[in-house]
């Protein structure tokens, strides 16, 4: 039988582990599935050392999975895990994955692998082909925006942008 503080306990517990996956979601793109140990997966599953190194999609498999701040990677091979485990840093998408265009807009969109850029060894991502087009029409003035704007809506869900 359960008492009030078993209860209380329970419900403290059920919060604190819910509460990195949404902080998560808050500052990366995820999808909206996850891995079985229940954290989002970022990039779609897609190999983050291949995309930042070779601009090239390699699809992931979650035998070699890496979690970075409560966000899971996936990665073709156990090197390109080890690598990313080595300096995630080096090899994350800028604005948590989040499309740079919109991000330049205040907006989060998401950013999808198949519409990469990389400048000056960062990963930049794109939602579709019209907004990639667009962007490299200006690619300077779009980062530089980017940058600026980033800091002020890191934090906060899509949704409230």
């Amino acid at each position: 039988m359960f008492t009030k503080t078993t209860s209380l306990l329970l419900t403290s517990v059920t919060i604190i582990a819910l509460a990195a996956p949404v902080l998560a979601e808050d500052e990366y793109n995820v999808t909206t599935g996850a891995t079985l140990d229940g954290v989002p997966l970022a990039l779609r599953g897609v190999d983050t050392v291949a995309l930042s190194t070779l601009n090239a999609i390699a699809k992931g498999d979650a035998a070699h999975t890496v979690v970075h701040d409560g966000v899971a990677y996936y990665f073709a091979s156990e090197t390109t895990a080890e690598t990313f485990a080595a300096d995630p840093a080096a090899y994350m998408p800028q604005y948590g994955g989040f499309c740079a265009f919109a991000v330049a807009l205040g907006k989060k969109l998401d950013g999808d692998p198949r519409y990469a850029d990389i400048v000056d060894g960062e990963l930049f991502l794109f939602v579709n082909a019209a907004v990639f087009a667009k962007y490299k029409e200006n690619r300077e003035e779009t980062l530089r925006k980017a940058e600026e704007v980033w800091p002020s809506i890191q934090h906060k869900a899509a949704g409230d942008l």
